[in-house]
């Protein structure tokens, strides 16, 4: 009975005005309504050149068993189509997609395989028709994972920074895995690391700061907070890791430079739970938040998201919503 109503709400989520939504708020919806598998996680988004918008997933029984696989669905004309597993390796779990569409036309599709973040290597498959049909997979090079979990920044020179990281038994820290051809070639920026007394942060995402800076928020393990770190000579060195204001609860952000000018950032607002999930806003290219929009408050996993801004200059957010569906929400970022 649960199922069949919840199943009803779903269907209906989208046309169902609620008083407590944000004016900002345009769509809701869940990407699919009965999944092939009982687990899914941090989903990704990207659009193409025609306009297409593209999500994918880890999806299987759970998070690290042997069947997950990455998944993948694309939405035209404002609707979803059934999701695709799009890659696997057998025997052993795949993780953390990353998507991005380069001025080229060619979508990148990266992912992590292996049976634990600490033995993960980095993958990466093309495609050149928007998603319809992907390479065979390419082994990155030893050392280099890609993205941890974040669309890569592209600069306006066509070099690709991916914000990387490792989860090693006492510390965590992050580093930029850098490309200038479309991943062929790699080399790793210096390290990005806290204060020595905390944990470690991983799972950067990046943007562009202000007066020629990029800059970095990431996830933090016992600090509490989401850190910061930024960068004046395209990513090759950073500054150390510091605090901000916003509180961490161990759990994956993303944040996006939108085209008037400020920084759009998910987050879960919270030091302990995965809920709620925030959205802040920066106007001064990362230095100061403030929050605008509560996506979840319910009590929950609401988690792992990624937003970015679509041609039309709409915000697409999608995350994970309770490990049963992936959730997509536009916004119009001029009621933010």
């Amino acid at each position: 009975m649960f199922r069949q109503t919840l199943k009803a709400c779903c269907y209906f989520l989208v046309f169902i005005s609620l008083e407590a939504a944000h004016l900002s708020i345009i769509k809701e919806e869940f990407i699919f309504i009965d999944p092939p598998f009982a687990s899914c996680h941090a989903s990704t988004l990207t659009q193409t050149h025609s306009g297409t918008i593209l999500c994918a997933w880890f999806a299987g029984s759970e998070e690290g068993a042997n069947d997950v696989a990455i998944w993948f669905s694309t939405c035209e004309e404002s609707k979803w189509d059934l999701p695709k597993k799009i890659a696997e390796t057998e025997g052993v779990p795949c993780w953390n997609p990353a998507l991005f569409t380069m001025p080229s036309k060619e979508i990148l599709l990266f992912y992590k395989t292996g049976r634990n973040p600490q033995q993960w290597s980095g993958l990466l498959k093309r495609s050149w028709d928007e998603g319809v049909h992907w390479s065979e997979e390419e082994c990155l090079p030893a050392g280099i994972i890609g993205p941890a979990k974040n669309k890569p920044l592209l600069l306006p020179n066509g070099t690709l920074l991916c914000g990387s990281s490792i989860e090693s038994w006492r510390r965590w820290g992050c580093w930029i895995d850098i490309t200038a051809d479309v991943g062929h070639t790699w080399h790793k920026s210096s390290p990005i690391n806290v204060d020595a007394q905390l944990f470690g942060i991983i799972q950067p995402t990046l943007f562009f700061g202000k007066n020629d800076s990029l800059k970095l928020l990431a996830r933090s393990h016992q600090i509490g907070s989401i850190c910061t770190a930024e960068s004046y000579d395209q990513g090759e060195t950073w500054s150390k890791a510091q605090p901000i204001s916003l509180p961490n609860p161990n759990s994956a952000i993303d944040a996006v430079n939108i085209m008037d000018g400020r920084i759009v950032l998910v987050y879960n607002h919270s030091k302990e739970e995965r809920y709620p999930l925030n959205i802040a806003v920066s106007k001064d290219g990362g230095g100061t938040w403030n929050t605008e929009v509560v996506l979840e408050e319910e009590p929950g996993e609401y988690s792992y998201p990624s937003v970015i801004q679509s041609l039309d200059k709409e915000i697409h957010i999608t995350y994970t919503w309770n490990r049963k569906y992936i959730k997509h929400v536009i916004l119009d970022p001029k009621l933010l």
